[in-house]
């Protein structure tokens, strides 16, 4: 709803600014917002803060109420289930009153049973005293004085004896590399500025490898550190000059080799060496071919070491878009014999390899599974699916660093289930349930409904859509409240996942969906494929279809109706607000993409280059760039009635830059009729995940809850 307010709405300068390409001349007023050294963008920036402030300060009640719900319902003090690690049990607790996360570990108890029992973690309790506790790192004590604080890379060496650790107190994605003898509790001397998030020991613990980040944000090169020596003297292990291309290194699960891989969007390429070799050479394992994706993951079959590729090459001239599993010998890794042949309707996506078995994780109709293989002395065993007596879920590995293990640690959750943690036995088909995210205050997921629906694009391609509502507070028959989410790029997939904060929505009525668009991956590569470079335009029309659907089916009403989706998901938002504002009461957009075309015009900006195989590269090609300004948000900006719009940014973004929504609000604010409301959040500190902290989350989360809220008139409920 829109408030008067003795707080005027900035209007911001003009200051024109010609962009030329393809003989194609563009005006920009508003780039002069770019420079975030400059005073009066800073100024802007805050008025922007000040009129939103003024325009939502009647919610401020019901934000400290959402707030407080989420408080409520949330175990504050808790701990993870453990993970067994060489001689250790690895977890993290929290704490109530306090922001971040403490890592934690304790001796796995002498004379510990065999067999399964000896995998069991222990029952540890908040209020107990735990044996032999070792706090390997304490958050809270690391983001002390800082108003933003991450932690990147969190690697205990193989022999439990030494830790590497990162931190980001700014929020640019650039990290400070430390280490800390875990036996005296002692830090080393080495630090290392500047890196990106990550670090892998080599076998003996003698060497850490890193990784750096060019001027855009790339991380381009690998480097060997070798721990009590100075900086200076590391060793350039690998660098990746074109730059499409990201740069990463680990080990596997069996211990026996690093791997750093290459990748594009489109493209990868991987290189291999032994751990216990640290300074020799990494050998290619496939060269790279443009187009060409593929894993490798060591396992030991019939006693014989071997890689298993996942690939989409050509397999019987036909591309395996869905990506097929095949073997090969380490010493030969281009000699491929298939596994698992190319389906159309699954979409593999990983294999893990452990002594005894292999876990295969892929998606078919739209949801995520599981399946276990197992190894016999001959080679493969049965492969057998774990299945949930659930309408919607998400499955996935989770923690499970040990080669050989008798159980295997996976997640399960849905809209209506709070993530739940299980130990599978592979030898017997158990599933052992270790833990419930605990939800306080009497949640019940039987008071909750959760749903899938399907709307028709204007292609004739069935869109996915997930709904969760709760029982008897939604009106039947008639159109209620109802948030609808969408993201669609990058072959993300938006599976089905719990909320504690979205209980303050569902309880006031409000339904929330998620419209599984094209650009996404829940269907599959193609899915992908076609939402994407020049079919982009499928993401936001099948948005609209999924929205006009839920219309006339009854379940809401343009009045009631908001959007919703953050990064490229506001590329979405901003989209869909120039093509069919008439649907929506608002559009919540966060840190949102909304300049696409400028940004991608500017290979000098972070991670502009390696974009282009998402979107195609317009300085290069013209038809690129007339598609691209086409459905660019900010280019479409016309004059007409939009619904009313919260913008939420962050200063120190470096994947969606501050100045995108900034230059969108300003031009929407000159430019468009009505007077629905129109809002710019800067959070003045804090990076593309917005802010640090998970109190300073739920506030950020309560505010924009109320302004949903408040939006389809349930302020008041």
């Amino acid at each position: 709803m829109s408030v008067e307010s003795a707080v005027a709405a900035p209007i911001a300068k003009t200051v024109p600014t010609e962009r030329v390409h393809h003989g194609d001349v563009f005006v920009d007023e508003y780039e002069w917002l770019r420079d975030k050294e400059d005073p009066e963008v800073i100024s802007h920036l805050q008025a922007e803060n000040a009129y939103t402030e003024a325009q939502t300060a009647h919610l401020q009640g019901l934000r400290e109420k959402i707030f407080e719900e989420i408080k409520s319902r949330t175990q504050e003090t808790d701990l993870s289930v453990p993970t067994r690690m060489g001689e250790f049990w690895y977890y993290s607790r929290s704490y109530e009153g306090k922001q971040y996360g403490v890592h934690c570990r304790c001796p796995i108890a002498s004379g510990a049973a065999e067999g399964i029992d000896a995998w069991t973690p222990p029952r540890l309790e908040v209020d107990s005293e735990i044996p032999g506790e070792q706090v390997l790192l304490d958050s809270n004590e690391l983001a002390a004085g800082h108003a933003y604080f991450a932690l990147g890379a969190f690697s205990v060496s193989h022999d439990g004896n030494l830790l590497a650790y990162s931190v980001d107190t700014v929020g640019d994605e650039r990290y400070t590399l430390r280490f800390k003898d875990l036996r005296t509790g002692e830090p080393l001397a080495d630090e290392i500025a500047g890196t990106a998030p990550g670090a892998t020991w080599s076998l003996d613990g003698s060497h850490v490898f890193y990784q750096t980040v060019d001027e855009s944000w790339r991380p381009d090169t690998v480097w060997r550190h070798r721990l009590g020596t100075a900086t200076e003297a590391d060793v350039k292990v690998f660098h990746e000059p074109d730059e499409r291309y990201w740069v990463s290194i680990g080990s596997t699960r069996s211990e026996k080799y690093l791997m750093i891989w290459v990748g594009s969007k489109i493209t990868t390429e991987g290189w291999v060496l032994e751990s216990d070799n640290p300074e020799g050479d990494f050998r290619i394992i496939m060269p790279r071919r443009e187009g060409v994706e593929y894993s490798a993951e060591h396992a030991v079959i019939g006693g014989e070491d071997r890689f298993l590729i996942l690939h989409n090459d050509v397999v019987d001239g036909v591309k395996a878009e869905n990506f097929v599993l095949a073997e090969a010998p380490v010493a030969d890794p281009s000699n491929l014999t298939l596994l698992i042949g190319h389906r159309d309707d699954v979409r593999l996506e990983d294999v893990d390899a452990f002594a005894d078995h292999l876990v295969l994780s892929y998606r078919r109709e739209a949801l995520t599974r599981v399946a276990v293989w197992s190894l016999t002395d001959s080679g493969y065993g049965e492969r057998r699916e774990l299945e949930f007596d659930l309408e919607l879920f998400a499955v996935g590995s989770g923690a499970n660093p040990e080669w050989t293990q008798p159980t295997l640690r996976i997640g399960l959750t849905s809209f209506i289930t709070p993530m739940q943690v299980f130990d599978y036995v592979p030898a017997t088909g158990a599933l052992l349930l270790r833990k419930e995210q605990p939800v306080l205050g009497g949640y019940d997921a039987n008071d909750y409904a959760q749903h899938r629906d399907w709307a028709i694009a204007e292609d004739g391609t069935r869109i996915p859509i997930s709904l969760v509502w709760k029982k008897g507070a939604v009106a039947e028959g008639q159109p209620n409240p109802l948030l609808l989410y969408g993201y669609g790029s990058y072959e993300a997939s938006m599976d089905p996942s719990f909320s504690v904060a979205r209980l303050s929505l569902l309880d006031r009525g409000m339904v929330f969906a998620v419209a599984h668009v094209r650009g996404g991956g829940e269907m599959g590569r193609l899915w992908y494929e076609n939402g994407k470079t020049l079919t982009k335009k499928n993401t936001f029309t099948d948005f609209v279809a999924c929205a006009r659907h839920l219309i006339d089916t009854g379940r809401t009403a343009p009045d009631r109706l908001v959007a919703d989706g953050g990064s490229a998901g506001g590329l979405l938002m901003g989209a869909v607000a120039n093509l069919a504002p008439e649907l929506f009461q608002g559009i919540l957009a966060n840190v949102p993409f909304v300049d696409p075309l400028t940004s991608i015009l500017d290979p000098s900006l972070p991670l502009t280059v390696i974009e282009w195989d998402e979107w195609g590269n317009p300085l290069a090609d013209k038809d690129v760039y007339q598609y691209m300004k086409s459905y660019s948000p900010y280019e479409n900006v016309e004059a007409k009635d939009y619904p009313a719009i919260l913008a939420v940014t962050s200063l120190n973004d470096t994947r969606v830059l501050y100045v995108e929504p900034a230059k969108w609000v300003a031009k929407l604010r000159a430019t468009k009729t009505g007077d629905a409301p129109l809002l710019l959040k800067t959070e003045m500190s804090a990076g593309h995940g917005g802010v640090s902290g998970r109190y300073e989350k739920w506030k950020e989360v309560a505010f924009e809850h109320a302004w949903v809220l408040d939006t389809v008139g349930l302020a008041d409920e």
